[in-house]
């Protein structure tokens, strides 16, 4: 071999080696003088970026999948969780490659190059109102789903009263407390998001293992021939009816959310050219694990499914060993959601620090300040999550509007604004169409919300 092939062949393998950035790259834009480099991490691996993405999008928003075939129908219900799992691919294929074009590590950036400081404060800001709700959100689930709630007025018990009693050490408290202190503290301290690839890894598979269960039981429920047929199209009545349908799209969009993910996976892998592939086997991987959740969650309980499925396993399935199965889904989700909160966690934190330390070092060479950050972030969420026992109405005020803004609405304006005149006309009408169904559903998501509260306030004060 000669010199020349032998250098040519280092040329090729430095292109494909790449260093991880610094600690802040992932959400916001790089310009501190001093790279945090990790000598000894060599990149990411094509696998362990699917499982971490992969986790990043199935959060809480699974529970709500089935109540949506409730209101869609089996037919259409299906067609908009594949449609959404498109418009996702595609407004982060924007991203990457705006991203590409203006040499930007992070959504941030992307964002700033655009629309200048603003844009990365907008976008900053719709990061922490959706991932600190999203974060309460999972908390509040696991309390309820180990130590029980009675915030619907009807005592549902836990897993673990239900095993042990009542007991203290088992009350909210103490369960959120002691999560938090040997589950969410540890792993939150890891300084790379490739570092919980195997967690990440095992979220899935319990995200799986519900997922089997879930359609063992519809199986034999189905063979035994106490399950009807679903509808496979929406049940129009009235005009409200028919407005109802537009309240499932923030519920389909917040189940696909991970673009402020995408940048810190993208940053650590060793092949960069590897990202859109990560990106659309994580994508088919959800988007499975979604239908066949939705059709099988909906087969299951019919009209009588609940906005979060999982309450629906606190009764008897009428099926032998029902009772172990409900603890066995509902812990298995329980643990799911564990492992879930610092791949959720890890942007919160960067774009905390980045927001109100926009001047300091890389994160990564600061243990005051990320400790810091991180300590207070947690004891926020946790007290979130204790004193209040549930939020899912601020919830889709707040978490399903910010979580469209990061999904469509920002994607959607970066190629509209087009600083670099690379924008197709099949980009700029997919981007519009992002805005209008985001705008529209939304103003009559929460116009539908507004009014059911309200209809419910008043028959509260008449009684």
């Amino acid at each position: 071999m000669t010199i020349g092939k032998m250098e040519s062949k280092r040329e090729r393998k430095s292109k494909k080696s790449k260093q991880v950035p610094d600690e802040n790259a992932p959400l916001l834009p790089t310009k501190r003088e001093h790279e945090a480099g990790f000598d000894e991490f060599n990149g990411a691996s094509f696998s362990g970026a699917v499982f971490n993405l992969s986790t990043t999008i199935i959060g809480a928003g699974i529970m709500s999948l089935p109540a949506t075939m409730k209101i869609l129908g089996l037919g259409l219900g299906i067609f908009m969780i594949v449609f959404m799992a498109f418009l996702t691919e595609k407004s982060i294929e924007m991203l990457l490659k705006f991203s590409r074009t203006g040499k930007c590590s992070s959504y941030g950036g992307v964002m700033e190059d655009a629309f200048g400081k603003v844009g990365r404060i907008l976008l900053q800001v719709a990061v922490l109102v959706n991932n600190i709700g999203v974060l309460i959100v999972y908390m509040i689930i696991i309390g309820d789903v180990l130590s029980g709630t009675s915030a619907s007025g009807i005592h549902h018990a836990g897993v673990l009263e239900g095993w042990f009693g009542d007991n203290w050490w088992n009350g909210r408290f103490a369960v959120l407390l002691i999560t938090t202190l040997c589950v969410f503290a540890p792993l939150a301290c890891f300084k790379r998001i490739d570092s919980l690839r195997y967690t990440s890894a095992l979220s899935v598979g319990l995200a799986v293992v519900f997922l089997v269960i879930m359609v063992g039981i519809a199986v034999i429920k189905l063979v035994s021939g106490t399950v009807m047929m679903p509808r496979l199209l929406p049940d129009i009545t009235d005009f409200n009816s028919f407005w109802k349908l537009f309240t499932s799209v923030p519920v389909l969009v917040t189940a696909y959310i991970c673009h402020y993910n995408v940048h810190s996976i993208d940053n650590e892998l060793e092949d960069s050219t590897q990202i859109k592939s990560v990106v659309r086997t994580a994508l088919g991987l959800c988007s499975s694990v979604y239908v066949m959740t939705s059709l099988f969650g909906f087969l299951l309980f019919g009209d009588g499914t609940l906005d979060d499925v999982l309450a629906n396993f606190d009764t008897d399935l009428g099926i032998p060993f029902g009772a172990v199965l409900n603890d066995a889904v509902r812990v298995s989700y329980a643990a799911h959601l564990m492992l879930v909160f610092p791949i959720v966690f890890y942007p919160l934190r960067i774009n905390i620090d980045g927001l109100f330390f926009p001047s300091s070092s890389p994160l990564v060479h600061s243990n005051k300040r990320f400790s810091l950050i991180t300590i207070v972030l947690i004891t926020l969420i946790f007290l979130g999550a204790t004193f209040i026992p549930s939020i899912w109405d601020a919830f889709q005020f707040t978490g399903a509007t910010a979580a469209v803004c990061l999904g469509f609405i920002f994607p959607a304006a970066i190629i509209l604004k087009d600083r670099y005149a690379i924008s197709t006309t099949k980009e700029k009408s997919l981007a519009i169409l992002m805005i209008v169904l985001a705008v529209f559903s939304n103003v009559v998501a929460i116009y539908s919300d507004a009014y059911a509260l309200f209809k419910k306030s008043s028959v509260t004060s008449k009684t």
